[in-house]
């Protein structure tokens, strides 16, 4: 197994980053040894910036359904059913539709994982508990061309234009295409406080 820790320090170096690289993992079962998440978020995409803020040794922990329910976005592209049955979505794209940030005809082009997962495990990448299934960087402009030429040089890098919004929907185009980059979107940017999003 990789040297998560190694991985991380090497990245916030070389890319001087503000925030610690991500690991997401998605779970049949809740993982053994890993705490649970205690508490509520108003997005998917605040987990990110709590496991990358988080206090050494206290950087993963698992989520279940019930914790991304306040964001039905997230819990669309995570796969996530939702207590609702989707109204609280359905309310929340059609409102965006009328503000004219979202097309209704954009929304089945949304990537999404393609199973639900049990448990979805967010952790800082050097105390990452299992293989990631994608790593979420948060960084400027310049790394994210350092890391895209990385990508590209391993053959790691999808053919997919940079993405807009949703930002959560990064996490579903890397892990099914490769290496790929979100502008970050508005409820990323005032839930995270982040930059660029690269998804590896």
């Amino acid at each position: 197994m990789p040297n998560w820790n190694e991985l991380e320090q090497t990245l916030t170096r070389h890319l001087n980053l503000d925030r610690a690289p991500v690991a997401i993992t998605f779970c049949d079962a809740a993982p053994a040894g890993v705490r649970k998440f205690d508490g509520s978020v108003p997005s998917g995409c605040t987990f990110w910036k709590v496991a990358a803020t988080a206090p050494a040794g206290q950087g993963a922990f698992y989520t279940v359904a019930a914790d991304h329910q306040n964001c039905p976005i997230g819990a669309h592209t995570h796969n996530v059913p939702q207590v609702d049955g989707g109204r609280m979505l359905n309310e929340m794209l059609g409102m965006m539709a009328g503000l004219g940030y979202v097309k209704m005809e954009e929304v089945p082009q949304i990537p999404r994982s393609p199973r639900t997962p049990a448990a979805v495990v967010y952790a800082r990448l050097g105390e990452a508990p299992l293989a990631p299934d994608v790593v979420i960087v948060a960084c400027r402009a310049s790394a994210v061309m350092y890391l895209g030429e990385a990508a590209r040089s391993v053959g790691a890098a999808s053919a997919m234009p940079p993405l807009l919004r949703p930002t959560c929907m990064a996490i579903p185009a890397a892990a099914a295409h490769g290496a790929t980059m979100s502008l970050g979107c508005i409820g990323n940017r005032v839930y995270t406080g982040s930059r660029t999003i690269a998804s590896t």
